[in-house]
């Protein structure tokens, strides 16, 4: 009869690299195979990815229950369909957010259990590549627009699959042919002394993609008189890096941002990251993976950091918060998606707050998961999978019949584009818009001049 696995930590509970116990093999096996007991009695995570079901099944049909059974490899698998999307730790009574005896981060282990890998058999020269997204977009501006014609070009989308594992079908983000920083530079947006009321991380799909999104956020930001400024030299946020288990490369940009960021934070200014996934990293992660004077750095920094439409929302009792906005899209509901990297930071979704206050706007809330997810979506054993983890906000996006979609996330807004056939804009782009006229890049129908935004209540 096999021995029942106690649900109690073992000795080698810890979620923190700088702990040796988190490196050493005999002490992860014994927390994943407690984690896996836990996960079999509950089930309570078995939608939202194909980590559960798969471990589930394998219990049911092939260990007759017995998790002790589950080989290193069949491990191996199991959290290789993990994305990292946070939902299950949201959702996990048992967790150290809850202050709960169990003391269970299904996401943290996960984490672990990879750099225990990638230090063991070392970093794939595809993960190394996707988890260095600055040095792409550095090279895919060398190229003066030769990278995006070869994204689209079927015969290269089959190398590129068949060399790095990179999804041939897969809609990839195309590259700005200027980077955000060099635009703001060009505006004198940049800074290197402190002073300014916030500071933009940008992150590295606005640098690097979309730098649209930045310079919306500055226009709203503008608009609601906060003195705004963009820090040079900024990194990735090192989660590419971190989910394929590198370790080394996420210390490294992080150390690189601490140098940064953290003289404007000491002059007492707050760090607005656009991405939900960069601004998470941040706040949870930074202070957990790092170590010595970086980690005491890190949870200062981690104080300081907001969504820019938490912190625009912040300012709704100030005189200079504004609604004065010029067009709008009408009397029409506006489909909101919430981010699952933002739902992991339980700090609200001020971005759906603030679009209530275009005259007309009536967002209507989706809460699940679009599957995209870092790089898991771009990946040949990810493509397929990720469509069904977002079939469900696929579909209830398009059941709210909005014409305007928005989402924090710019990855969910490229998911939607591939697979639901509309793109969500960033609620900073869509606030930018209304600010301006129907002649100036605004909706088409203007704002009458009298108008004034309805109230909210409770901020709900």
């Amino acid at each position: 009869m096999a021995e029942n696995i106690s649900y109690q930590p073992t000795p080698g509970l810890t979620y923190d690299p700088s702990d040796e116990r988190y490196w050493q093999r005999e002490a992860l096996d014994g927390e994943v195979q407690r984690a896996f007991e836990i996960c079999h009695g509950c089930r309570m995570c078995f939608k939202f990815c194909d980590t559960f079901p798969t471990l589930f099944k394998l219990i049911d049909d092939e260990k007759d229950g017995r998790v002790a059974d589950i080989t290193a490899e069949e491990t191996r698998g199991i959290f290789d369909t993990c994305f990292q999307c946070k939902l299950c730790e949201v959702q996990c009574p048992y967790t150290p957010r809850d202050g709960h005896e169990f003391q269970l981060d299904f996401p943290k282990l996960v984490h672990r259990h990879q750099a225990v890998e990638a230090r063991r058999r070392g970093v794939r020269l595809r993960d190394r590549l996707l988890g260095d997204p600055d040095r792409a977009g550095q090279l895919a501006r060398l190229s003066f627009g030769l990278a995006d014609r070869l994204n689209r070009f079927p015969p290269y989308r089959w190398l590129l699959e068949k060399v790095l594992g990179i999804h041939r079908e897969k809609l990839l983000p195309p590259f700005a042919g200027r980077s955000f920083d060099s635009w703001a530079r060009a505006r004198g947006r940049t800074t290197r002394e402190p002073g300014a009321e916030a500071v933009l991380f940008p992150t590295c799909y606005v640098q690097n993609n979309e730098p649209q999104i930045g310079v919306d956020t500055l226009e709203v930001l503008d608009a609601n008189q906060v003195d705004a400024r963009c820090p040079e030299g900024l990194a990735c946020c090192g989660m590419p890096a971190w989910e394929h288990g590198d370790l080394d490369t996420l210390r490294a940009n992080a150390r690189r941002n601490l140098d940064v960021l953290m003289p404007h934070v000491e002059a007492g200014a707050k760090v607005l990251a656009i991405n939900p996934t960069c601004s998470m990293m941040l706040r949870r992660e930074y202070p957990e993976l790092l170590e010595g004077a970086d980690r005491e750095r890190a949870q200062r920094l981690a104080e300081a950091v907001r969504d820019p439409s938490e912190y625009v929302w912040s300012l709704r009792d100030e005189e200079r918060f504004n609604t004065g906005f010029k067009s709008t899209p009408g009397e029409v509901p506006v489909a909101y998606h919430a981010p699952c990297h933002l739902r992991a930071q339980a700090v609200g979704f001020r971005g759906r707050d603030l679009l209530r206050k275009i005259p007309g706007v009536q967002p209507r809330f989706v809460a699940e998961c679009s599957g995209h997810d870092g790089t898991y979506a771009m990946k040949v054993e990810g493509f397929e999978p990720s469509q069904r983890a977002g079939a469900n906000a696929f579909r209830d996006m398009r059941e709210t019949g909005a014409e305007v979609w928005a989402t924090d996330c710019p990855l969910a807004a490229l998911q939607f584009q591939q697979h639901a056939g509309r793109h969500a804009g960033h609620p900073m782009s869509i606030l930018a818009r209304a600010y301006r006229a129907p002649d100036q890049g605004g909706f088409p129908q203007a704002v009458p001049a009298s108008s004034e935004t309805p109230p909210n209540p409770g901020g709900a």
